[in-house]
């Protein structure tokens, strides 16, 4: 049945792109009441962040490297998930892993627990302590709520602390008062086998504005790499609630909370003490989710300058992966924040955060740890100066976070950046700036057993190797430089490039240890290897984004990354392996070129082709490949849009990227959806 639907789609979509290219003179070309939302780079410039200053500054004064996904973007991409919708940014690789799990990084280093991006939604963290990474399974929201997806490449640890080594996500959310009424989506697909929301705004009183959703979908199982389906079917249900007042005309007041709750199916390779199966067991389980927060903030505006900004926030989360381990996690967050003018032409910020969290740990046949109940805690400290050398032109930003974990103590991260904007057509600024990462949970007294080997040779015992963490294991660090340059000659063209290198040191390896003896559950060989700290490693690359506007009714953006790694070790180091783990897991090239067609006042036609060059994971060679995605839409009424979706069309499947360890490969197939939505 599901090959006669992905047929007639097939044909479908020949006939839909047919029919729109025969179409295209004959219509009349305006923008559509959805296309006031459209802006080119140019106009995204003029767009405000948060996430590079801590305050809100237009795109173009920002020293970093930056780039905003707006709603927009992610309305007309045909995205559901927020990973799906990363994709958009120049210089991040994202991978899809199986049908819950994605490797997502910025400028190298990429991996399903890929450990040097910060991910932030409304400014509150959801990078995982147990394995410094991200469940992007659960990092979801109502995607229709997403005001912006700002994404910095490169460091961001001097505002935003240890871990925040090649890149921050913040995804920000609307305010309550911007999603009044109701809205009501609903769609069906080959691979998205249902999905529906419901979210409702409304106010009480004047300055108070609330808003409520649910959402629910049901996702598919991929393709297994070879042939056959996979088990990793992917379910969840997720309800939340914002709460926005302003009591007075200098005070802002925002409570907001999620929970969510979900099923997904997974393969593992595991490997159990049987040699009629030459020790290797694929079991099929479901492994649940369950979590939710809560976050409150208050910031008040002193002057027309100075301002504080309090926020806390509490999350829970539970996950049982099965033959992984078992998680249960409580983290409570203060920061505060406060910025002012000091003199002349000095602004200042500074700030102050406690977090602590607790875990409750079930080790499972992969993952045992040495203390299952464990609390840390972490202080920090930060202070930037934003220095005015020529008014309206030079600006200095000097500044460090200080801060003190459980595990490495006392660390440091500054940084200084300067911006130089002539006139409103160009800017260039440069960076130097120091970040840390900090160990894990894991990787501080956590064992990972890693593979079972039959006996081989003269050695009549089956050999268990595993992976040791280690209490003596240490930060690693790194320091960028960073250039770019931003022209905006106006007339619907503009474009944004950046130039860096890093340089890694005391970067993770993995050092053998002596070969002993087990004897628990049968006597075996046991080796393997322990972290510790003796990588280096270099990055050096290029990313530039073009936006061009060729008629009202006409825009192009595309993108270029080229990204060199290099990886060595210190002469006293015994690590053969990191390298393959490491060094190519992220593509040296890739490109991007989306084009969006307004089809008169009432439809859209956006399609989306996309390049990324082979990589190499562990001892898996995984081919380059180009995607497509189509997306055509059409709104009848104000408010009512019906849309289909087409992902990746050129071929029936293709693989993304094979995990380091536990998830049986799979490939990602091509897709159909239709969607309907009404606001009112």
């Amino acid at each position: 049945m599901k090959g006669k639907v992905v047929v007639v789609c097939q044909k479908a979509l020949q006939l839909v792109l047919v029919t729109c290219l025969l179409l295209v003179p004959a219509f009349s070309w305006a923008y559509s009441e959805y296309d006031l939302m459209a802006l080119s780079l140019e106009e995204l410039t003029s767009l405000e962040v948060t996430s590079v200053s801590r305050k809100s500054q237009k795109v173009s004064e920002a020293a970093a490297a930056v780039f905003v996904i707006t709603q927009h973007d992610i309305r007309r991409s045909g995205a559901t998930s927020i990973p799906e919708a990363l994709r958009l940014a120049p210089g991040l690789s994202v991978a899809r892993i199986d049908g819950s799990k994605w490797a997502i990084s910025s400028r190298g280093f990429n991996g399903r627990y890929a450990n040097k991006l910060l991910v932030l939604i409304d400014g509150r963290s959801v990078y995982s302590p147990l394995f410094s990474g991200v469940y992007w399974d659960v990092q979801d929201t109502l995607l229709d709520d997403v005001e912006r997806i700002e994404v910095i490449r490169g460091p961001g640890a001097t505002l935003w602390g240890a871990n925040a080594v090649n890149g921050v996500i913040n995804v920000i959310t609307k305010k309550a008062r911007d999603t009044q009424g109701a809205l009501v989506k609903a769609g069906y697909g080959t691979e998205e086998a249902g999905f529906a929301a419901l979210r409702y705004g409304g106010r009480a009183g004047d300055r108070t504005y609330y808003r409520a959703f649910v959402k629910y979908f049901n996702r598919d199982r991929l393709d297994s790499v070879g042939s056959g389906t996979a088990s990793d079917d992917w379910n969840a249900f997720r309800g939340g609630f914002r709460l926005d007042a302003t009591p007075t005309c200098r005070d802002e007041f925002t409570l907001q909370g999620e929970a969510y709750s979900g099923t997904e199916g997974q393969q593992d390779l595991v490997y159990r003490w049987t040699p009629l199966t030459n020790y290797q067991a694929t079991p099929i389980s479901d492994s649940k989710f369950v979590g939710g927060h809560l976050l409150a903030r208050w910031q008040r505006q002193l002057n027309d300058i100075d301002d504080f900004v309090l926020q806390a926030y509490y999350d829970r989360s539970y996950r049982d992966q099965k033959a992984l381990l078992k998680e249960t996690r409580d983290v409570f967050d203060v920061d505060f924040q406060h910025r002012f003018v000091l003199g002349k032409g000095h602004e200042l910020l500074w700030g102050l955060g406690y977090r602590l969290t607790s875990d409750d740990l079930e080790p499972a046949e992969i993952v045992t740890v040495e203390d299952e109940v464990r609390s840390d805690q972490l202080f920090s400290f930060f202070v930037q100066d934003e220095i005015s050398l020529l008014p309206d032109k030079l600006r200095l930003l000097i500044g460090s976070k200080f801060e003190h974990n459980d595990y490495t103590g006392f660390e440091y991260q500054p940084n200084a950046r300067l911006i130089w904007t002539p006139n409103t057509h160009h800017s260039l600024w440069g960076a130097v700036s120091r970040a840390v990462r900090t160990p894990s949970r894991l990787e501080d007294s956590g064992d990972i057993f890693y593979r079972l080997m039959p006996p081989l040779g003269g050695n009549p015992l089956p050999r268990k190797l595993a992976i040791f963490g280690s209490k003596d294991y240490e930060a690693e660090k790194s320091l960028s430089y960073e250039l770019g340059y931003r022209y905006l000659p106006g007339g619907g063209f503009s474009i944004d490039t950046a130039l860096f290198y890093t340089d890694y040191w005391d970067h993770r390896s993995g050092e053998m240890v002596l070969p002993s003896m087990g004897v628990a559950p049968v006597p075996h060989a046991l080796a393997g290897y322990v972290h510790d700290n003796k990588l280096k490693a270099e990055t050096w690359g290029l990313e530039v984004v073009v936006d061009w506007h060729v008629r009202k009714w006409w825009q192009l953006q595309g993108n270029y990354t080229l990204l060199k790694v290099d990886l060595s070790r210190e002469s006293d180091s015994s690590d053969n392996f990191s390298h393959l783990v490491y060094e190519n897991s992220s593509p040296q090239q890739q490109w991007a070129l989306r084009s969006s067609f307004d089809l008169g006042r009432d439809w859209e036609l956006d399609l989306w082709l996309r390049y990324v060059d082979r990589i190499t994971v562990t001892y898996t060679d995984i081919d380059d490949y180009y995607g497509l995605d189509m997306r055509l839409a059409w709104q009848p009424v104000e408010g009512l849009e019906l849309a289909f979706v087409g992902q990746n069309l050129l071929e029936p499947s293709h693989q993304e990227f094979q995990t380091e360890m536990g998830t049986i490969p799979t490939a990602v197939p091509r897709g159909f959806y239709g969607q309907i939505k009404w606001q009112f």
